[in-house]
């Protein structure tokens, strides 16, 4: 039996649970301190607050000042708290996760250095290490089509693990696979960390046609197909730059993921409500007075600066990157901008 630590009781922290279980691991579930309301209903033996699924017989559960307790005698660490918290929780735990040696991380988006530079969450967690003179753990990335319900609920899933180690992202996927929770691996980690914050950025895209049929009563079937290819042609592109494979944006790591939270995750609710007719900021509010984290607003903003460091005329090499972006900024009218981006340019334009 093998000991694994989860760091973050969130949706897909608690979800892991499910899996884990199943292959009779011991699980210990650690909440930040901005999950005790969840722990307190799980304890009280009710469905957790983000799955609506009852947590797993068995899974030990830790609050957020019980960090070393959680720790103690684990064979793997899984980190899966939101972007924001990502570099304070791999401080406080990086000590015993350096002992530990193996690193798996859910959580996506970008992280900006002190000059500014954009970097990819695994670099970023790779330079805590080594900035605190430790041994860094062998590092993988999980990404891909993988809703926290679901995988809560047993549901089946195919998810992406991957790691410049391919190994370490095989023996990571020895440990928690089962019938229902699949795991490809791959070596390309550059291309599964590009396509995972990016999804939801351009998931506001998809959920705007959403919200654009909710109000009209008839569906934008094909300016939601246009987005999404425009999409995926993009998140290629800065994955490419970047050194990853094209063909993990093209499966499981992009395009799945992005159809996956096109149709229901928190970045598209969040794009359907602009699109129905509310403005970027009332709807923003209204996310956040729900508890629903948005990731894809503040991934917008840092995938434009990311771009503007890498590409000349990153408004013309990624048009519906910064269309999105000028739509969250609540600038210019936001079904032409998207248009704009996102299907070609008429004819006579092209030919003049």
């Amino acid at each position: 039996m093998t000991t694994i630590t989860i760091l973050g009781a969130g949706a897909m922290g608690s979800a892991l649970a499910t899996p884990l279980r199943d292959r009779g691991h011991q699980v210990k579930l650690w909440g930040t301190w901005l999950d005790d309301h969840l722990l307190d209903a799980v304890e009280a033996g009710k469905p957790h607050p983000r799955t609506n699924v009852l947590l797993p017989a068995g899974t030990q559960l830790f609050r957020s000042d019980e960090l070393e307790a959680s720790l103690a005698d684990s064979d793997i660490v899984i980190l899966s708290v939101a972007s924001v918290g990502v570099e304070k929780v791999t401080e406080l735990a990086a000590q015993r996760i350096s002992e530990i040696g193996a690193l798996v991380v859910t959580s996506k988006g970008f992280v900006t250095d002190t000059d500014g530079t954009i970097r990819l969450l695994p670099d970023a967690i790779t330079s805590i290490f080594e900035g605190l003179s430790l041994a860094v753990p062998a590092i993988v990335a999980a990404g891909g089509p993988c809703k926290a319900n679901e995988v809560a609920a047993a549901r089946p899933t195919a998810t992406v693990y991957g790691s410049s180690d391919i190994e370490a992202a095989r023996a990571a996927a020895r440990i928690i696979e089962t019938e229902d929770y699949r795991v490809e691996t791959i070596a390309d980690f550059v291309g599964l960390e590009i396509a995972a914050p990016l999804k939801n950025v351009y998931a506001i895209a998809l959920g705007f046609a959403d919200g654009l049929a909710e109000t009209s009563t008839q569906p934008w079937h094909n300016l939601r197909s246009a987005f999404f290819a425009q999409a995926l042609r993009e998140m290629a592109d800065i994955a490419t730059d970047f050194g990853g494979d094209a063909a993990t944006v093209y499966g499981l790591a992009g395009a799945g993921d992005l159809e996956v939270t096109g149709l229901s995750g928190r970045n598209k609710v969040y794009g359907a409500r602009i699109g129905a007719g509310e403005s970027s900021a009332l709807a923003l509010q209204a996310m956040i007075d729900a508890e629903q984290t948005v990731e894809g607003v503040p991934a917008s903003g840092l995938a434009v600066v990311l771009a503007s460091q890498r590409f000349e005329s990153p408004a013309e090499r990624l048009p519906l990157l910064h269309a999105i972006r000028r739509v969250v900024d609540g600038e210019g009218d936001a079904l032409a901008e998207l248009i704009s981006a996102a299907l070609p340019r008429a004819l006579s334009e092209r030919l003049a």
